[in-house]
């Protein structure tokens, strides 16, 4: 491990040194990207700074410790209580650190919510989830973007599909993938009986055009009428698109916007981010071992959340992770689920590279 840090603390003050060329300075794209490495590595360094800062106090206090003067020796061993977890802790941070980044990580998300099992209960579940995650990214300072929605007739919702966007989006909600279950006595329910319904949550990196390429040839675009709750809400020209990849079947509909550019615009947004995941899910299935700690798509097929209202219960299956404050968290305030889903994959990370515990 150390020798990765100096190598990556000589590889950043090579980077710092060719940033003052004014040769490199008059070419824009390699500064920028000399930038953008240096900036990467800037924590790594300053940790491992840190890190002999404290070594080097500790040293300094262990030979004091050995003095004679009693009460000198006493303050540096008191002193040596506190540098030594600290040392310890600088150390778990630097292998965290270390770790083979998720290039996604950056990215901002194209976020999908779909009802699953339970009929009306789980449409009105998915309009609940998606104020759940407006609220967090309000509080995080992101700005969300709708960008499809497919409402039912009871106020609820077949599916939504927003964009957020924001710094490292991804890296903080890619873990939301997967099946949220739902417990709870539905309005309709005369008997007071518990059901249990689902929903789906997709988390995608949004991908930009140079992520992907997608060859025009390949699309059917269809524009339509697009449908409404009738009176002014009807639009009277054909402004909903609906795109289709023809080799892979792929189909997104967008008629949300008066503006069939607008909506041709949101329906390519959404496909090239679902191309973009297809890629990371191939990558992970060549990786299996690694998948659940370093891809970060989530696994969409296991049950990983339930939310158990009538005892006011949230568990993440994944963590063991159980809280009983689900009406803080339907508020938005999953910072502790967040997290420890962080902490636990990171743990797992660590424990691939043959570090943790």
């Amino acid at each position: 491990m150390f020798d990765r840090l100096e190598s990556v603390e000589a590889r950043f003050y090579e980077i710092e040194s060719r940033l003052g060329d004014p040769e490199i300075a008059s070419r824009p794209n390699d500064f920028r990207k000399l930038s953008q490495e240096h900036a990467g590595l800037q924590e790594i360094v300053m940790e491992y700074k840190r890190y002999k800062g404290l070594q080097a106090e500790i040293q300094s206090n262990e030979e004091l410790s050995r003095e004679k003067d009693a009460e000198i020796a006493s303050m540096a061993r008191e002193e040596l209580k506190i540098l030594v977890p600290q040392l310890e802790n600088s150390k778990k941070t630097l292998q965290i650190l270390l770790l083979p980044k998720d290039p996604n990580d950056h990215k901002n998300v194209v976020f999908e919510i779909r009802a699953g099992a339970g009929g009306d209960e789980a449409a009105l579940f998915v309009g609940e989830l998606f104020r759940l995650y407006q609220r967090f990214s309000e509080r995080q300072g992101w700005k969300m973007e709708v960008l499809s929605v497919n409402p039912t007739g009871l106020g609820g919702f077949r599916e939504i599909i927003v964009e957020i966007q924001g710094a490292r989006v991804f890296s903080r909600l890619k873990w939301e993938g997967g099946v949220h279950r739902v417990q709870r006595v539905p309005a309709t329910e005369a008997q007071g009986r518990i059901h249990t319904s689902t929903v789906t949550v997709a988390v995608l990196p949004e991908a930009e055009e140079v992520d992907v390429t997608i060859n025009p040839v390949e699309l059917r675009i269809d524009v339509f009428r697009s449908g409404g709750a009738g009176g002014q809400g009807v639009n009277t020209t054909d402004s909903a698109v609906r795109i289709t990849h023809i080799p892979s079947g792929l189909v997104v509909v967008c008629q949300d916007e008066r503006s069939q550019l607008k909506n041709k615009d949101k329906a390519m947004k959404i496909l090239r981010s679902r191309f973009l995941d297809q890629e990371v899910a191939k990558a992970a299935k060549t990786h299996a071992d690694a998948r659940r700690s370093m891809v970060g798509t989530g696994d969409r097929s296991e049950r990983i959340r339930t939310y158990n209202f009538p005892q006011g219960r949230l568990t993440d299956h994944r963590i063991g992770l159980t809280l009983y404050q689900l009406s803080e968290v339907m508020e938005g305030k999953i910072d502790e689920i967040i997290e420890g889903l962080v902490a636990y994959y990171q743990m797992e990370a660590l424990k691939e590279q043959g570090l943790g515990a």
